[in-house]
Order: C-alpha cells, then sequence, then structure tokens
C-alpha cells in the first residue's frame, strides 16, 4: 500500500539516493529522458541529513520501499548544496503577485523524483498533497526550478497547482521558476 510521509530514517535516505542515481541522465536512454524526465542533480547522504535536520523530504512508500521523493529545502540550508544558494539568490530579486518574494515565507523544492513502475498513478500528486500537508502552516510558497528539457515534469508541476514566474539560464541549464501559492 502507498503511503506518503517525511523521512525519518537514514535508510529512507539512502533509498532516496538509490532512486535518484537510477534516474540521472547519464544512467538512462535518449528516449527515455525525453519521454520519461530526469533528475539534474546528485547528491550525497550528507547532504541530504543537512537538508532532513532543518525540514524532513517527503516521500512516498510501498510498504518500506521509498519509490517517490520531493526534497526540502528551506532557507536554512541554502549553503548545503551551491545550485541552491544561486537559486535563493535569483528569488531574492524577483517578485510574486507585486511584492518581493522576500514578503513570503517560501522554501525550495530541491528535486522531485518518482519510481520509473509507479508514473501515472498519482504519486507526485501524493508527494505535492504531504507537503502541503506538512507545511503549509509554516510557508506562503512552495518554489522550484525545472529544466525546460523536462517536459514531462513541467505538466506535472502545473497539473498540481504551480505557476511558472520566470525563464533563468544558468551554469547548468535553463530553467523554469514555478511557485504553488499556499495562501
Amino acid at each position: 500500500m502507498l503511503k506518503a510521509t517525511t523521512v525519518n530514517t537514514i535508510e529512507e535516505l539512502q533509498q532516496i539516493l538509490d532512486l535518484q542515481q537510477q534516474n540521472l541522465p547519464k544512467n538512462i536512454s535518449a528516449e527515455e529522458l525525453k519521454s520519461q524526465g530526469f533528475v539534474t542533480f546528485q547528491h550525497d547522504l550528507k547532504t541530504l541529513q543537512e537538508f532532513h535536520q532543518l525540514a524532513p523530504s517527503v516521500i512516498v512508500k510501498d510498504d518500506e520501499k521509498v519509490i517517490a521523493y520531493a526534497l526540502t529545502v528551506v532557507n536554512e540550508a541554502r549553503h548545503v548544496f551551491p545550485p541552491m544558494e544561486s537559486m535563493f539568490r535569483l528569488l531574492e530579486k524577483l517578485q510574486w503577485k507585486d511584492k518581493p518574494f522576500c514578503d513570503y515565507r517560501y522554501y525550495e523544492m530541491g528535486q522531485v523524483c518518482v519510481a520509473k513502475e509507479y508514473r501515472g498513478k498519482d504519486v507526485f500528486e501524493m508527494l505535492y498533497q504531504e507537503h502541503k500537508k506538512s507545511y503549509s502552516n509554516k510557508y506562503d510558497l512552495l518554489v522550484t526550478m525545472i529544466s525546460t528539457m523536462n517536459h514531462r515534469s513541467l505538466k506535472a508541476h502545473e497539473k498540481v497547482g504551480f505557476q511558472t514566474v520566470l525563464i533563468e539560464k544558468d551554469e547548468f541549464d535553463e530553467w523554469a521558476v514555478v511557485v504553488w501559492d499556499w495562501r
């Protein structure tokens, strides 16, 4: 049975890393990359532990197996993984609904991934509904950046309720900055 929850163990963090590894562009075919999506960045256990200590990430489990994750990166964790720092700096320059981002309580989605055999089964939606349940009492907005080449992810985020704020290019990729407003 599928269940959405927040990370509670080191073993769950390790399972996140295993799932991440399976979905890096270097480990999937070009066809799969285009049709199924991919994860851009590779983390290590220490990084995930630091993220988790500040705000646990959300996972979906099938019994004891992590089959999906959505990494939580709060402002206090921005220094842990340098590419996240650049996103936070970018957000400091942007506005949402005629107000600077700094006027909102927000955090970033560090990365989202669903195991291949669970795609198309509402698991993505489960991840984000658990984020909302876990964090909407403390935050106004959830923000993330999605590679503009990752069409599946862009469509899935839009379906959940994210809206595009900006398209931005950096040294890694071209990104859509998207926001889910919980107010």
